[in-house]
C-alpha cells in the first residue's frame, strides 16, 4: 500500500471523490463504498461512515438485524404483501443490531415504514446523535431527535412536534407537509398548533410550511436568520386570517419568499400590504385560480413591499382549475406596478384564467428599466382575442435595450408586419429562446417572418409556441436559412 494511504487526510479526500462518481446500471457508488470497506482495515471506517452518511427509510437498519435480514434481502413473500406481515417487534438483544451503524448517519428519510417493529426503544432515546437532515411523518418524532439536527422535513403536525421543536435547539431548515388536511375544523386546529410550536424555533434559516397566523408573522419577522420562507396553503377552504390581529411587519431578512397551492388569495394579499421585506430578491405566487382583482392588488402590494432595489425574480402563476373570466373582463396589467423593480432578471406572469395587456410602449418602457433582464415570461389564457398590440416593430425596438436576455414569451400582433425585412438589422446575440403567443385568428407570411427573425436574431433556432400552428410554416423556412448560414450563426453565439 502506498504511503500516501496512510494520511487520513489524504484516505477521506479519495473517497469522498468516490462518492460523487455518478452510479451505472453495472455498478453503484454503494457498492463501490461497500468494496473499499472491504479491502482492509485502514479504508473500513472512512468507507463505512460514507456509506451510511444518507439512508433512505430503516430497512438498511433492519437488515443488520440477524433475524430479519433474510426477511428483507432474500424474502420469497409475493411483491404485493409487505415482508413486515407477521413479524415481531425488535427485541431488547436485537437494538444493538438495528443501532450498529446509526451513529454514522447524517441524513435521513422516512416515508412509508413500520414504527411498531421498533417500540421497544424508549421514546427520547435519541438513536441518530449525528443525524444532520431528517425527513419523515411525525410518528417517529420522539426516537429522531438529536440536539444538533440542522434539517428536517415532517409529513404532518401532532403533538409531539412540541418536544421536537424544544429539544432541536440548532434547527435551521424545517419544512412541514401536511397532504391530508380536508376537513376545516382540522385544518384550523392544526393551523394553531403549527403557529404554537414554530414559536420555539429561534435559528431558522428557511422554513416551509402551511399558512401562520398573524402571531407567528410577527415572531418570524424578529428572526435575523430567517432567509426564505415557502407558505403552501394545500386546501379549498382555509381558515381566515383574523382581521383583528392585523399588524404592521418589517421582515428584514428574508431574500426568498414563496406562497403554494393557493386556493384564496386574499390572506396572501392582506399580509403582502401589510408586510416590508427589504432584503427581498425572489417572489413566487402559484395559485390554483386568481381573480382580475385579487391579481391587481397582489401586483400593488408587491411593488409597495419596500423591494425595489432587491428583488431580481418574479414569477406569478394562476393556473385554470376550472374557472374562466369572462370575456368582456378588462386586461391585466401588471407591468407598471413592476417598474419599480430596476434590477429584475426575472419576470414570468403565467395568468391561463385571465388576459394580460401589452403594447409597443409599455414593453419599450419595461425593457429601459430593467437593463439586466435575462428571463421574460407573460402569458395568458388565449381564449379571448388577443390582448397584445406589440408588433415585430415594437419587439425588436425593446430588445435592444436588455442585451442580457436569454429568454423571451410574449404575445405578438402581427395583423401587420412593420418591418422590411430587406432593411439592415439590429442583431440581438443573446437571445436563445423566443416563443410568440398569436392569435389564431392571424394569418402570418411565413417566409418574411423567418427572414426577419434569421436576421435579427441570430441565435434562435425555432419560435416555441405548441398552441400556434402558424409557426409550424415559418420555423420550416428558419430551419432552412439556419443551415444556408450556418457559419454565420455560428460566429455570432
Amino acid at each position: 500500500m502506498h504511503q500516501a494511504l496512510l494520511v487520513p487526510e489524504v484516505l477521506l479526500e479519495i473517497f469522498a471523490y468516490v462518492n460523487t462518481i455518478p452510479s451505472t446500471h453495472t455498478t453503484s457508488t454503494q457498492k463501490l463504498l461497500a468494496a473499499l470497506a472491504r479491502t482492509c482495515k485502514i479504508f473500513h471506517e472512512p468507507a463505512m461512515d460514507l456509506l451510511w452518511t444518507e439512508i433512505h427509510g430503516l430497512e438498511a437498519l433492519l437488515g443488520c438485524v440477524a433475524r430479519l435480514h433474510p426477511l428483507i434481502y432474500h424474502s420469497s413473500i409475493r411483491y404485493d404483501e409487505p415482508w413486515t406481515k407477521g413479524v415481531e417487534p425488535l427485541s431488547a438483544h436485537e437494538v444493538p443490531q438495528f443501532l450498529r451503524h446509526s451513529s454514522r448517519i447524517r441524513k435521513l428519510k422516512i416515508q412509508i415504514e413500520h414504527p411498531y417493529l421498533l417500540s421497544v426503544i424508549p421514546a427520547e432515546a435519541c438513536i441518530f446523535p449525528r443525524l444532520k437532515s431528517l425527513s419523515l411523518t411525525t410518528v417517529y418524532l420522539n426516537l429522531f431527535l438529536p440536539h444538533m439536527l440542522h434539517r428536517c422535513h415532517l409529513l404532518g403536525v401532532d403533538e409531539g412536534l412540541q418536544s421536537f421543536v424544544t429539544r432541536c435547539i440548532a434547527l435551521e431548515h424545517l419544512c412541514i407537509y401536511t397532504p391530508e388536511w380536508l376537513l376545516v375544523d382540522s385544518i384550523a386546529n392544526q393551523m394553531s398548533l403549527l403557529s404554537d410550536r414554530i414559536h420555539w424555533c429561534t435559528r431558522l434559516v428557511t422554513l416551509s410550511c402551511p399558512m401562520l397566523d398573524w402571531a407567528t408573522w410577527k415572531h418570524l419577522s424578529s428572526l435575523p436568520t430567517l432567509l426564505k420562507l415557502r407558505i403552501e396553503q394545500g386546501c379549498r377552504d382555509p381558515p381566515s386570517l383574523s382581521k383583528r390581529d392585523i399588524v404592521d411587519l418589517s421582515i428584514l431578512n428574508i431574500t426568498s419568499l414563496s406562497f403554494q397551492e393557493i386556493y384564496y388569495a386574499a390572506d396572501i394579499i392582506t399580509v403582502m400590504q401589510h408586510s416590508e421585506f427589504p432584503s427581498l430578491k425572489e417572489f413566487e405566487f402559484r395559485g390554483k385560480c386568481i381573480s382580475p382583482e385579487d391579481a391587481e392588488q397582489l401586483f400593488h402590494a408587491l411593488s409597495h413591499c419596500k423591494a425595489c432595489r432587491t428583488l431580481e425574480e418574479i414569477t406569478i402563476y394562476s393556473l385554470n382549475d376550472g374557472y374562466r373570466v369572462p370575456p368582456n373582463s378588462e386586461p391585466l396589467t401588471p407591468i407598471p406596478h413592476f417598474l419599480c423593480f430596476t434590477q429584475l432578471r426575472t419576470l414570468r406572469l403565467i395568468f391561463y384564467n385571465s388576459c394580460i395587456y401589452l403594447d409597443n410602449d409599455m414593453l419599450l418602457q419595461a425593457m429601459s428599466t430593467w437593463p439586466h433582464i435575462r428571463t421574460l415570461e407573460i402569458k395568458d389564457s388565449g381564449d379571448y382575442a388577443s390582448s397584445s398590440e406589440v408588433s415585430l416593430r415594437g419587439l425588436f425596438t425593446a430588445l435592444g435595450l436588455c442585451p442580457e436576455l436569454h429568454t423571451l414569451r410574449v404575445p405578438i400582433n402581427l395583423a401587420t408586419i412593420d418591418i422590411d425585412p430587406d432593411a439592415e438589422p439590429i442583431q440581438h446575440t443573446s437571445l436563445r429562446s423566443l416563443d410568440l403567443d398569436l392569435s389564431e385568428s392571424q394569418t402570418t407570411d411565413a417566409k418574411t417572418i423567418a427572414c426577419i427573425i434569421s436576421a435579427w436574431l441570430p441565435c434562435v433556432d425555432q419560435v416555441t409556441n405548441v398552441y400556434g400552428s402558424s409557426w409550424l410554416a415559418v420555423n420550416r423556412y428558419l430551419r432552412s436559412l439556419r443551415t444556408a448560414t450556418a457559419p454565420y450563426v455560428a460566429g455570432a453565439s
